[in-house]
C-alpha cells in the first residue's frame, strides 16, 4: 500500500445498524455489503456475530460473496468471541478480527481490571485472535481519553501480540481535529513498532466535529478511516463515508491521498442505507443531501447559468446525481424507464423491471411529471423487512364532520383480517385500525411527512418511529396519498419491530462490556 492512499473501513452494518431504529434485514445487509464491496470500498466491517445468530449468519453470508472487500467482524477481548468471529469470516476471500477493549479510566471499572490485568489480557485476546486469522484489528476504545502513558503501553503490547492495524476510537465525539491530528502523530513516533502497523482512526460525531477529526488524524499519519454511509450510528453518528471520500478528491491540494471509492456510486448507497434503515437523509447533508446541489437564490442561480463553479466545487455527476432531472411521463416506455435507471444507479432484472413498470405507470396516471426522485421512491417503497402485516385495502372518511374513520383490511401472516374504526383525523383512525388488527406495545415516537417532489400530486414520503419496551424501529413509505403512505409506514415499523424481537436474544455475556459505542 502507498503511503498517499487512505483505505475506507465501512461499519454501517456494524456500528450504523446500532442506532435506535436502524435495524436491517439479512436480505437489506447482503445487498448493503454488495454495493459497498462494488463501489471499492476496503474493508467492511459485517457485523458482531457473537451478538446474535442472526449477526453471525449475516457475517458469514456476506464473507462468502465478497468479491473485493476485506470482510471483518467485530469482538470483544475474550476468547469465544474471537473464535465466532473467525469462524465467521471465515469464508472470505480476506478477512479481519477486529477486537477491542475499553482502556480509559471510565471504561476500565465496567470490567473491574486493573491496569495490569488489562494488559495481559490484550495481550491474551490479540495473539488468539492473531493465531485464528493474520489479519487482525485492535482498538483500546475510548483511547482519546486514556491516559497517555498507558495508552503507549497497551498498544505497544497489541502490536507485538501481532495486531496488523491499530484503529484509535473517539468513541464519545470528544476530541477536537488538531488534538486527532496529534495524538495519531505522537503514537507513531512514539510507540515501538508503530512504523509495521497501520494506524486508523474511528471518530464520533458529538460535537460535529466527527470528519474534520477523521481528516486530521489522516494528516498526522492515520490511513485508514471508520466511516458509515450517511453518517449512521449511535448518538450522533459516525464519519460519514460520502464527507471523508469527497473531501479527500476535492481538496487533493492541501490532503495529498486518494481512496479506492467510486465516487459516482454514493448517491445510490445513501439513498438504500436510508431506506433500509428508516432514517431520511437531512436535505442539507453534505453531499448526499435533496439541496446539495440546489440552488434557489436569485444570485446563486445566475452565478450557476454563467458558470457552475461559481457556486459548486464538485460536480453532480461526481457523486452519482445526473446532470439535469429530466422527468419521465405516462407515456414513457420500460426502455426510458431502464435508461433512467441505469443513470440513477439502479440495475433490474426483466421481472423487477415489469413490475416496477407497473407501479411507474399507475403513478404516472395520478402525477403530470414523474421525476427522479419520484422514480428512486418507487424503487425502494417496497424494499423494506420481510412482511407479516401487509395491507390489502384502506378506505377512510374525513373532513369537518366526525367521526372520521378507517376501514381496513390487512393480510396478518397469509390471513386477511378487517375492522373498522374511529379516529382522531384520518391518520390516527388507520393506526387505530391497525392496532385493532395486530396489538402490540409499540409506541409512536415519530410522525413526520415530506413531499418526494414539488405539486399537489406529489409523493409523500412518510417516516413513523415506534418504541416497544427498549426496541426501537422505524418505518417508510411513500405514495401520492399521504393517508395510504403513513398505513404503509407504521406497518413497516410494525414488521420491523417484529424482527428487533427475533434478534433481542444476544449472545451469552453480550453485555459485559459497552461494545455498542466503539
Amino acid at each position: 500500500m502507498t503511503k498517499d492512499r487512505v483505505l475506507i473501513f465501512d461499519t454501517t452494518l456494524r456500528d450504523g445498524e446500532q442506532s435506535p431504529g436502524a435495524t436491517m434485514t439479512h436480505d437489506e445487509k447482503l445487498e448493503i455489503a454488495e454495493l459497498l464491496d462494488d463501489m471499492g470500498v476496503d474493508i467492511i466491517e459485517a457485523g458482531f456475530p457473537i451478538a446474535s445468530e442472526g449477526d453471525f449468519r449475516a457475517v458469514h453470508e456476506i464473507a462468502k460473496r465478497s468479491k473485493n472487500s476485506t470482510i471483518c467482524g467485530l469482538a470483544r477481548a475474550n476468547f469465544k468471541d474471537i473464535e465466532r468471529c473467525a469462524e465467521a469470516i471465515r469464508p472470505a476471500g480476506s478477512g479481519r478480527i477486529h477486537t477491542f477493549i475499553g482502556t480509559s479510566p471510565l471504561h476500565r471499572a465496567i470490567p473491574n481490571l486493573t491496569m495490569d490485568e488489562m494488559a495481559d489480557r490484550i495481550h491474551e485476546t490479540v495473539t488468539h485472535a492473531r493465531n485464528l486469522c493474520d489479519n487482525v484489528q485492535w482498538s483500546p476504545m475510548d483511547a482519546t481519553r486514556t491516559e497517555w502513558d498507558y495508552l503507549c503501553r497497551v498498544i505497544e503490547i497489541a502490536i507485538k501480540a501481532g495486531a496488523t492495524t491499530i484503529n484509535i476510537p473517539d468513541t464519545v465525539g470528544y476530541t477536537a481535529p488538531m488534538e486527532s491530528a496529534d495524538l495519531i502523530k505522537r503514537l507513531i513516533e512514539t510507540v515501538p513498532g508503530a512504523d509495521d502497523v497501520i494506524f486508523a482512526t474511528h471518530c464520533h460525531n458529538d460535537l460535529g466535529m466527527a470528519t474534520a477529526n477523521a481528516l486530521a488524524a489522516v494528516a498526522g499519519g492515520a490511513r485508514q478511516i471508520e466511516c458509515t454511509v450517511n453518517g449512521l450510528g449511535e448518538r450522533a453518528g459516525n464519519t460519514a463515508l460520502e464527507e471523508v471520500v469527497m473531501a479527500l478528491k476535492v481538496r487533493g491540494d492541501i490532503m495529498p491521498f486518494y481512496t479506492n471509492v467510486e465516487t459516482t456510486k454514493l448517491m445510490n448507497i445513501s439513498r438504500r442505507v436510508s431506506t433500509a434503515s428508516g432514517f431520511p437523509v437531512q436535505f442539507n447533508k453534505a453531499i448526499v443531501g435533496k439541496n446539495a446541489f440546489s440552488h434557489e437564490s436569485g444570485i446563486h442561480q445566475d452565478g450557476m447559468l454563467k458558470n457552475k463553479e461559481t457556486f459548486e466545487i464538485m460536480r453532480p455527476e461526481d457523486v452519482g446525481l445526473a446532470g439535469t432531472s429530466l422527468p419521465l411521463g405516462k407515456h414513457s416506455g420500460r426502455a426510458a424507464l431502464r435508461a433512467k435507471l441505469d443513470s440513477l444507479g439502479h440495475s433490474m432484472a426483466d421481472n423487477q423491471l415489469n413490475d416496477l413498470f407497473v407501479r411507474f405507470k399507475d403513478l404516472a396516471d395520478r402525477k403530470k411529471e414523474v421525476f427522479d426522485d419520484d422514480i428512486i421512491a418507487l424503487v425502494t417503497q417496497n424494499e423494506t423487512v420481510e412482511d407479516h402485516l401487509k395491507l390489502k385495502s384502506l378506505r377512510v372518511v374525513c373532513g369537518t364532520e366526525g367521526p372520521q374513520t378507517a376501514e381496513l383490511t390487512l393480510v396478518v401472516g397469509g390471513e386477511e383480517k378487517s375492522i373498522k374504526s374511529n379516529g382522531d383525523g384520518p391518520v390516527d383512525a388507520t393506526f387505530n385500525a391497525i392496532k385493532e388488527i395486530f396489538p402490540h406495545g409499540g409506541r409512536l415516537q415519530l410522525y413526520q411527512v415530506h413531499a418526494v417532489t414539488e405539486g399537489t400530486d406529489a409523493q409523500a414520503t412518510v417516516s413513523v418511529r415506534l418504541e416497544e419496551q427498549g426496541r426501537i424501529a422505524t418505518g417508510q413509505s411513500a405514495d401520492t396519498d399521504t393517508v395510504v403512505a403513513s398505513a404503509k409506514a407504521y406497518l413497516n415499523a410494525i414488521n420491523r419491530l417484529i424482527v428487533r424481537r427475533e434478534k433481542s436474544a444476544p449472545g451469552e455475556d453480550v453485555k459485559e462490556i459497552n461494545y455498542k459505542d466503539i
